[in-house]
């Protein structure tokens, strides 16, 4: 076969993106999902007694549910904290490759389930195996990309995982009509292995990170790599300037310290990091996935809808999130990212308090029907600034020379909070019932004020620009401010295309 599937340029990038950055970003978002949906279906609960909520919602089971469930994050945890280590010394290829191969692993040993303990193990296999590959698949995709619209670029990957999401509920959906035997679950657990399979098949073939390559001394290799992405010879002047770029950056890694991501100095280091991990903390805080795992029980049990009425309004409800990824592709380069922080933390703020006073009437059907409609206005509202956007943001604000150390431990900063709300959902539920909204509803507030008094704007900055904004703060109040008054440089460097990320 040609190199790189004899693709070039553009094509070259599209590439990427259509058989890696999409299927396995699907992939998670499917993983996200997929087993919430099945946790009312009478074979699962038949197979997985321990689990059943339904039938009896003690504390007991509450607890070992939102463990089971909650699983599959902490792994995700583990899994993409390695990449730390592994990415620089596997490279970024092989690593998407391992874990997807992971990926497929936990799913035949979930899919394949008979008792609790092969679910636990099945599912600690398949988070490790996805934390690894979404930790690694930005970055690469950043290192090898020229695309100047940074933004919608990053946040598309917030759009393949809402629609992940989707496809997930909408399959469970289609499956419980048939729940005559364990097949009504054993598949939906499985189908997510076609779409790693494809990751599997093609990121071997499709170009490595120039920076890899350069800091590993391959640099003929990456001199090819470079002129392939970029359609230009692969002597020309400007690809020996990427490369010479490339290695200043490495050069500053080198004689960085590990202590410095935890250090102020000028250009003030801890904040930064702070500001990326708080970030990505919020992309969970804010409670989606309170909805996200457990919609279809929160229709049944709370709402006291139908068991088919509850599957089709839980997958309508994770599609609207699909329009709302695609409205912050849209608008993330030109409204920049703060205004999106603030109109989505705004809108979950009043979607969770219109659900908490609407759940606090059970068996009112027009209070019902107001709390649907607050469901979905959610799950609109959050993927407009929280899906993929902080990811984003806590690149754009690190410092160059420590960006993959601060986007790493931000990255594990959303796992962590993903395995805390999805453990303690069915606790919150089953003690304080509708009053668990009114906690989301204070998060949320508190998140749209800390945006507004905290984060600067990044949109149009280059990264030279953003340790000028830092430099010139003295304060965590001062970022902002500085930001909004300090011109804009009229040619803003594309730091992505030799990204550290």
């Amino acid at each position: 076969m040609a190199r790189y599937l004899g693709l070039r340029g553009h094509r070259l990038n599209l590439a990427t993106i259509l058989l890696v950055v999409l299927p396995a970003y699907m992939c998670f978002g499917y993983n996200l999902a997929v087993a919430g949906g099945l946790l009312t279906m009478p074979s699962f609960i038949q197979e997985f007694p321990d689990l059943d909520t339904v039938n009896d919602s003690s504390v007991h089971r509450s607890n070992v549910q939102g463990t089971v469930i909650a699983l599959f994050t902490l792994g995700g945890m583990f899994g993409a904290l390695s990449t730390i280590f592994l990415g620089d010394f596997l490279g970024r290829r092989r690593v998407i490759f391992i874990g997807s191969a992971l990926v497929i692993v936990g799913s035949l040993l979930m899919s394949s389930s008979y008792s609790l303990a092969q679910f636990i193990v099945a599912r600690l296999v398949q988070g490790l195996g996805t934390g690894a590959t979404t930790a690694t698949v930005p970055v690469w995709q950043s290192e090898i990309s020229g695309s100047a619209h940074r933004g919608a670029h990053v946040v598309t990957e917030g759009l393949f995982v809402a629609v992940g999401i989707a496809v997930s509920l909408w399959i469970d959906l289609g499956f419980s009509f048939v729940d005559t035997s364990s097949v009504a679950w054993r598949v939906p657990l499985i189908l997510q292995t076609s779409l790693v399979i494809i990751v599997m098949m093609f990121v071997l073939l499709l170009p490595e990170s120039p920076r890899w390559l350069v800091g590993t001394d391959q640099l003929e290799s990456a001199r090819e790599t470079i002129s392939a992405l970029r359609e230009l010879d692969a002597h020309s002047d400007a690809v020996q300037e990427e490369i010479c770029t490339i290695q200043s950056s490495l050069e500053k890694v080198k004689n960085s310290t590990r202590w410095d991501i935890l250090g102020m100095g000028e250009k003030r280091n801890a904040h930064r990091l702070i500001l990326g991990m708080t970030g990505q903390s919020f992309g969970q805080l804010c409670g989606v996935n309170s909805l996200t795992f457990y919609a279809t029980i929160i229709f049944e049990q709370r709402l006291n809808m139908h068991g088919t009425e509850s599957r089709i309004l839980s997958a309508a409800m994770v599609t609207t999130q699909i329009f709302g990824a695609l409205a912050a592709v849209l608008t993330i380069d030109r409204w920049g990212r703060r205004p999106l922080m603030l109109t989505s933390a705004t809108g979950m703020c009043c979607a969770m308090a219109v659900m908490s006073g609407t759940s606090s009437v059970p068996g009112n059907h027009a209070a019902s029907i107001v709390a649907v409609v607050a469901l979905y206005a959610f799950n609109l509202f959050y993927p407009f600034g929280f899906l993929g956007l902080p990811f984003l943001y806590s690149s754009e604000i690190a410092p160059p020379h420590l960006r993959a150390r601060i986007s790493g431990l931000s990255n594990c900063m959303t796992w962590l909070f993903n395995f805390v709300v999805v453990e303690v959902t069915p606790t919150g539920f089953r003690t304080i019932s509708y009053r668990y909204y009114i906690i989301w509803t204070v998060i949320n507030f508190a998140i749209a004020v800390t945006v507004h008094f905290f984060f600067p704007e990044t949109n149009g900055r280059s990264l030279e620009e953003m340790d000028e904004i830092f430099m010139k703060t003295s304060n965590i109040f001062e970022a902002p401010r500085v930001a909004k008054h300090m011109p804009k440089s009229l040619h803003v460097e594309n730091q992505f295309e030799v990204s550290e990320a």
